[in-house]
């Protein structure tokens, strides 16, 4: 790698850091929380606007822009760019196809899916933004929409940024960054100077904000698990407790590095997520979860490009999409540093069709069917069952899941098992993204020293535990989201300099004529 002779590195025994990009992040980390603590009702008013103007005045502009993102990675998948091999015609792939699915399908949602899958499909149910709620109907709408949000518009997003930055790695011999996937457009003078730093920066500020809201998220699930089974109070206090003993764990993951402790964790994550869902589906309505996943995913296909279009442009007032389509967009993108690096990495040796048929095909499979079953179960159950899911829903999003669980007769056990994944999930989370913001940190080094894990693993920690004792939770997750719309932006001139550098590289040839 070329990353240890960038300028502004400055490699020793104990660090490694891009200086600008390290002491940038930092200290607008810093002055952020300063800011947000000391104004808290004043700074979520501000940001509550500021995300209300984007969504209402900038939503059409993401939804034409994540159907630009999938039609894009599918079209250089299938055209002659396909058999382009990261890191190299000879290059072989560094982990198995099972590791890698289990680490994409871990760092790309993971404790959302354990706070959203049973929630959101309710959400929907009761209150859709077509149709009137509470009917066999609305559950049909319920699914499309949920899969449309996190479906393969959000993996194309994560696909746009992990293919960029893995063939600018791995064959054009650059910096793990997110500015390298500029040379072709900003030159090799400019990407080291202060407009390439300032897009690390802005990166690097998006991922912590986005892994430090998830803490946030998985402490409240996690809370609300011990309440909901043994009766621990839920305070802020307790999820401070949460929050330092996950910050810890995910400490020691990020030291054992990329093959210990994040893809062993990723592995045991996966087999845990899948037993699971199986306990679910069987214990469940299971002819029910099978026959009603075929249809809502057909659904879902056949009607992907007309969901991702509407607008709801003849509802001028109306805010759900607002809340929904376009808050899921923006914050996907917000997280495409984090989730698009880290996908990157662990890419080398795959083709280009290898890489973006799994980044889309796989993820997205495994998440509309765990989604379907835990959904699906709390949707029937509020049609043909005893009801009250969505009561808890609309009292605790945070119980929704052990709610669910408790239908079934050896639903504390289960509960147990809940929340032991919900850990695991949030650990992958933190150490993925601490691992993820070491390579900006330090200029794009693949192995940066464990010191600067460490520092940024326990960074993390305290962001979401201060701001969760200050109640800047929500605040910070709505400065996540406002990230999004200069991100799409980047994301958009990275399509442009990726398939400018691959017709540069692999030129059309003309066949030569005969005379």
């Amino acid at each position: 790698m070329s990353s240890g002779r960038e300028k502004g590195i400055k490699p020793s025994k104990k660090w490694q850091l891009d200086k600008p990009v390290f002491f940038g992040s930092v200290f607008l980390i810093v002055i952020f929380i300063v800011l947000t603590l000391t104004n808290i009702h004043a700074a979520e008013v501000v940001f509550n606007q500021v995300k209300l103007d984007i969504t209402t005045h900038f939503g059409w502009l993401f939804n034409l822009s994540v159907q630009f993102f999938l039609f894009f990675v599918l079209f250089l998948a299938m055209g002659r760019f396909g058999q382009v091999r990261i890191g190299g015609e000879d290059c072989d792939a560094e982990y198995s196809l099972m590791s890698w699915f289990a680490m994409l399908f871990s760092a790309g949602m993971g404790i959302g899916l354990m706070f959203w899958s049973v929630a959101e499909p309710i959400y929907h149910f009761g209150a859709p933004p077509i149709g009137q709620g509470n009917t066999p109907q609305a559950a049909v709408h319920a699914f499309e929409f949920t899969f449309l949000h996190w479906g393969f518009n959000a993996w194309a997003i994560y696909a746009v940024v992990g293919l960029t930055v893995a063939y600018k790695t791995f064959n054009k011999d650059r910096p793990l960054t997110i500015s390298s996937a500029f040379y072709p457009l900003l030159g090799e003078k400019w990407v080291n100077r202060w407009p390439g730093k300032l897009i690390d920066i802005t990166a690097v500020v998006a991922t912590l904000f986005g892994v430090a809201t998830s803490l946030g998220f998985g402490a409240s699930q996690v809370s609300a698990g011990l309440n909901y089974v043994f009766g621990v109070a839920q305070t802020n206090n307790a999820k401070v407790v949460i929050i330092g003993f996950i910050t810890l764990l995910a400490t020691f993951s990020v030291v054992s590095g990329l093959d210990k402790g994040v893809k062993r964790l990723s592995q045991l994550n996966l087999i845990g997520a899948l037993l699971l869902m199986l306990f679910i589906l069987f214990a469940g309505p299971t002819l029910f979860l099978l026959k009603s996943f075929v249809e809502h995913f057909g659904n879902y296909v056949s009607n992907l490009v007309s969901l991702a279009s509407w607008n709801n442009s003849y509802k001028a007032n109306d805010t759900w999409q607002s809340n929904w389509t376009i808050f899921y967009w923006a914050w996907w993108i917000a997280w495409s540093p984090f989730v698009g690096l880290f996908i990157a990495r662990i890419s080398k040796g795959r083709t280009i069709r290898e890489f973006v048929l799994g980044v889309l095909l796989v993820p997205t499979l495994m998440t509309c069917l765990w989604i379907n079953i835990f959904g699906g179960a709390a949707i029937y159950h509020e049609l043909f069952g005893a009801g009250g899911i969505s009561e808890a829903v609309n009292n605790n999003v945070a119980t929704s899941l052990f709610v669910l669980l408790q239908q079934y007769h050896v639903g504390f056990w289960v509960s147990v098992l809940a929340m032991f994944m919900v850990v695991i999930f949030f650990v992958t989370s933190s150490d993925s993204g601490s691992l993820v913001i070491d390579y900006l940190a330090s200029g794009g080094a693949l192995h940066p020293p464990k010191e600067q894990r460490i520092f940024w693993a326990l960074l993390e920690g305290t962001v979401a535990a201060v701001l969760l004792i200050g109640g800047g939770l929500a605040a910070l997750q709505t400065a996540a989201i406002v990230t999004g719309l200069p991100f799409m932006i980047v994301l958009l001139l990275m399509c442009v300099a990726l398939y400018k550098t691959l017709n540069q590289d692999y030129p059309v040839v003309e066949p030569v004529s005969e005379s």
